[in-house]
Order: C-alpha cells, then structure tokens, then sequence
C-alpha cells in the first residue's frame, strides 16, 4: 500500500532558512502578524489534513471513479464528500482569500504549503477546492461589484465551487475558435448556448452549487481571440436574496473516459439557453480568464510537485526493503538472502532523480509564491512591478519543467518497484497516469514553452530575462569567492552564460525565420527551468554548507542531492542546446503528405 508523510523538515527549510519568509512578511503591511510559529502551525495542520484525510481517498477515488446519473447529476467516489466537508469546517477555503469576503488573509506561500500537500495526498480530489480557488480570484479581479456580493463569500467559504470552461470539441487551445454564443436579455443578464469539454469539475455532489466561468461570443463579436467574453453561470439560479432557486439550463452530457485522475469528473458540459452574466467588458473574456489560467497553471505545477515528491517517498521506502543480488562491491547485507536494492547504482540515480526534482521544485514554487505577495501586497510600486514581472517570466516554467519532471519522476518510480510498479495496488501506476495530464492540460508545454520564448523572452528584447539574469549574477559574484562553493557556483555560471548566449542566438534566427521559435521553444524552456534549479540548488547549498558543523543528516543530504543534481541531471542542457540550435531546417523539409 502507498504512504505519505509531508516533508515538514523541507518545507519548513526552504520558507525559513532558503525564503527568509517572516523578514519578506514583515515588509507587508498585510502579512507582518504572520511569524515562524503561525507558519509552522499551518504548515503542519495543512500535512494533518492532506495525509489523514484526503490520501487514504486516493486509490478509492482512482477504482471506483465518478458516475453520471440519468439526471444529469454526477456523484463523486466513496468518501470525497465527507473529506470535502471535513476541509470546508476548517477554513482551508479561505486560507489566502481576502477578508472582506470571509477570507483568512493568509499569504500565497502558505496557500502553496497546502496545495502540495494536498496534490501528494490526492490529486484528483484536490482538484475540486483547487479550480474553486481560481475561480475566486478571477471574479475577485474582474467582477462586478454585484456578482462579488453574490458569489464571493461562497466560494471563500467552500458553500460554492467553481470551474473553468473554455475548451470546445473543435477548439483547445486555438480559443479563437470558439463558438459558444452569448446572447443579451432584458433584464441585462444572457443566454449561454454551447457545449465545452474536458471541464474539471463540471458536475459534483461535494457543494450546493457550481459557478462556471464561461468563455462565449456576444452577437457583434470580433472574429478571433479579440471577441471573446467572460460570462458567469451557477448551476443553479441565484435570488435577488442569495439564496438558489431553480436548475439553471446547464447540465453535464457525459463523463470522460480518461488515462488518470479517475476521482475528478472532467465532463461534457452543456449550456442550453443558461443564463448567466458578464464578468469584465465585452470582448475582453480572455484578459479576465487569464487570471484564473495563470493560478490554474501554477496550480498544476503544484499538482505536479506533489506527486514528485509521494513517488519518491514511496520508491525510497521500497528500496530500503526490496531484496535483490548483491551489491557489485560485495554484500551489504550478509545476514539477508540478498541485499536491499538501495545499494545499486542506478536505483540511487532514479531516487535522487526524482528527490532533486522534488526539492528543487518546491524551491521554485515557494519563491515563485512569495513573488506573488509580495507583487499583490508590497507598499512599494517598483517592487510590486518588478516581481510581477518575474512572475510572469516563470509562470511557464513553472507549468512546463515541474510536469515534465514529474512524469519522469513517477516513470523512475514505477522502474524502482520494478513488476510490482505495474500494479495496481502498490499505488504507483496511478501516480504515472495521474501525472500524464499535467502535461496537457491548462495550456501543453509546447504552449508554455511558445510563450516563455516568444512572449516573455523575446517579446520583450529580453528585458525581463535580463533582470532575472542579475539576479544569478549578483549571487555569483558574491559566493564565488568562497572555494567550497565553486562546486555550485562554476556550473551556475558556466549554463547561466550559455543561456544568455542561445537567447541571443535564437533572437537572431527568429527575425529571418519565426519558424525558428516553435523548433526551439521546447528545449529552450528546459535548459531555462535547469539554469533555475541550478541557481536554487546553489542557494540550497549555502545554507547547508553554513550548517555543515552541526553534522544534521538533513544538511549533508541536501548537499549530496545538489551535488547530483550538477553532475547528473544539469548535462542534460548539452543535448537540449545542441537541439535548440539544431533549428526549424530538419523538422520542417519533409512535406505534408509523407507523413
């Protein structure tokens, strides 16, 4: 059977002693009450809920799967109610949400502790709470003062869930493509006409009612993305007086037959003349979604991050038990037939493998959440600019390289475990096929690579790219004096200068060929997600080296990791940049019809 215990050591190293989190909060006027002991409290409670209560959930989720009623209704597996209650009664909803709305006013960081919590624990359930939290802060943004008095304090408080619906049968992302209309009634409300797939979450029994964000075309609208609108339309009709009243003509058509994530109903959706209202100015739909996609898109990397991390721990412990031959340096265990397969060479590439990216990962994410505070809370402009800026640049990444990373780490478990990886019940073919979607969906990564490069980086000649790479810069300068760190930082910048150099490169060939982007886009944003990871393990490992006297096995475990990361994971960048370079000439000279 899988097992789960949150990593509170790390979580609690990289907020504390990598993120300084209670010195960055101090500088927030919203957050100065929030010390180390409300941090640790919440951290902890967070871990309780996730490992107590929502994972024991997922292997039931993932066998018994949703089921689509006659009505139309869906009910989801064993359990996933009375788990989603349990999480209502305690707040979880509101931990970040703002208080004028019932919100705890908690940081983002604090709200990322729990998300990867909660995705090791399940992710199919986690899910749901997940896209209701989006869902707030895209009316939070854009709504009218009417629709936050109405739905605003529901959703906080987990009454209500929400959804995202933008992707049509013809259309994913293309959404120019869309065809759902919107047409305007009397009384200023509209009529919904269409049907989106792939909605996650679309129907459930786990709340009283459901609020969609649909993306639909009014009567005038622009061809193309330009002539999109954002609409707003519960499940169930809402009075002057907040309470629900009638069935509102939207229901789920049929549940997806999918590889993973069994415990979610990802549904066909259909909108039947349903009536809804306008969140945002017409024709602007996808500047008021873009809210919720990008938390959708940091919330996959959690998704993500969360199952790195429960497939290591489950291959760790398989590891240390399974015996098989002996080691090839003579027996480790001679009291035992054979010996653990922890003593083999590449079991202990595939665990550090999959340990490296999950501590990495968490790095990343963590920083990438305290940029999001301090962008929405610091009293300073500039600062608020420039780290929402930086956000922006590694919003992407964070969706792509923590996916892909994730994939292989759950591939790298199922190896670990061998024949037993294979099978159902040690848990770990469900954490590779649950994986697999974070992949695709809420943009591809060949989209989130488009957009590192063609947006973010070169769309803008480089600037925000530049400033990060200042960033790396400065720490460089400032540890590289120091000859125990050499081993860390001659790597940083070694692939911090390569980078600088390929972007320019690919800038260069993109103004003759803009081909040249889409062939180099892929490889380009791993070889930015390593320059990353590069420069977080180097940080990493100032502080364990700072700590090396205490002889804390947590401390010399971390530099091991490090230490294999740059020696067995950072070369792969040689391959990507040879592949980035390579260009468009290859992939695109073969016509059409051979294929």
């Amino acid at each position: 059977m899988p097992q789960y215990n949150p990593p509170l050591r790390d979580i609690q190293f990289v907020i504390h002693e990598m993120l300084d989190a209670g010195k960055e909060f101090a500088a927030l006027p919203a957050y100065q009450d929030v010390d180390k002991d409300t941090m640790n409290q919440i951290i902890e409670e967070a871990g309780k809920f996730a490992s107590e209560i929502a994972f024991p959930l997922n292997q039931i989720g993932d066998q018994e799967g949703c089921k689509r009623h006659e009505d139309g209704s869906v009910t989801t597996p064993t359990g996933f109610k009375q788990a989603y209650e349990q999480y209502v009664a305690g707040g979880w909803p509101a931990l970040s949400c703002d208080p004028e709305y019932g919100g705890q006013g908690l940081p983002q960081l604090l709200n990322t502790v729990l998300y990867e919590t909660l995705n090791s624990a399940n992710q199919s359930w986690t899910m749901y709470p997940g896209l209701s939290h989006g869902a707030y802060e895209c009316l939070h943004a854009h709504g009218t003062e009417e629709q936050k008095k109405t739905y605003l304090e529901k959703l906080v408080s987990g009454q209500w869930t929400g959804t995202m619906c933008l992707t049509e049968p013809h259309c994913g992302t293309d959404l120019g493509l869309l065809k759902t209309k919107a047409e305007p009634q009397a009384d200023g409300t509209y009529s919904i006409n269409g049907t989106k797939i792939f909605i996650s979450s679309g129907d459930h029994d786990l709340a009283e009612n459901i609020v969609h964000l649909v993306l639909a075309r009014l009567p005038d609208s622009p061809v193309g993305s330009k002539g999109i609108s954002l609409f707003a339309v519960p499940k169930f009709k809402i009075g002057a007086d907040g309470a629900i009243g009638a069935p509102n003509a939207v229901s789920c058509g049929s549940l997806e037959h999918k590889m993973g994530i069994h415990g979610n109903a990802t549904c066909v959706m259909n909108f039947d003349g349903a009536i809804g209202t306008l969140v945002g100015e017409p024709h602007k739909g996808l500047n008021a979604m873009f809210v919720m996609m990008n938390a959708a898109r940091l919330g996959v990397g959690m998704q993500s991050l969360g199952l790195t991390e429960v497939a290591y721990q489950n291959s760790a412990a398989y590891a240390k038990e399974r015996l098989q031959m002996r080691s090839l340096t003579g027996a480790k265990a001679p009291e035992k037939a054979a010996d653990p397969i922890i003593v083999h060479p590449d079991v202990r590439r595939m665990l550090l493998t999959q340990r490296a990216y999950a501590e990495a990962g968490r790095a990343f994410s963590y920083w990438v959440a305290l940029m999001i505070d301090k962008e929405l809370n610091h009293p300073d402009e500039k600062v608020r600019k420039e780290t929402g800026e930086m956000v922006a640049l590694l919003t992407p990444i964070i969706k792509a390289f923590l996916t892909d990373n994730a994939f292989t780490a759950t591939n790298e478990g199922m190896q670990v475990f061998g024949g037993h990886g294979y099978i159902a019940e040690w848990g770990m073919e469900q954490y590779v096929r649950d994986a697999r979607i974070n992949m695709i969906y809420e943009g591809t990564n060949t989209i989130q690579s488009l957009d590192l490069l063609g947006r973010k980086v070169l769309g803008d000649m480089g600037k925000k790219l530049t400033k990060f790479g200042k960033i790396i810069e400065q720490f460089i300068e400032d540890e590289g004096v120091r000859k125990e760190m050499q081993g860390f930082i001659d790597p940083l910048s070694d692939i911090a200068v390569k980078v600088e150099k390929l972007t320019k490169e690919i800038g260069m060939k993109a103004m003759m060929n803009h081909e040249e982007v889409g062939a180099a886009a892929v490889p380009y944003l791993r070889v930015v997600g390593h320059l990353i990871y590069s420069y977080l393990f180097a940080r990493m490992a100032k502080i364990a080296l700072a700590n090396k006297a205490s002889k804390d096995p947590f401390y010399e475990a971390k530099l091991a990791t490090a230490r294999f990361y740059f020696d067995k994971l950072l070369p792969e960048t040689a391959m990507l940049i040879r592949q980035a370079r390579a260009g468009s000439k290859s992939l695109m000279a073969m016509p059409a019809d051979f294929f």
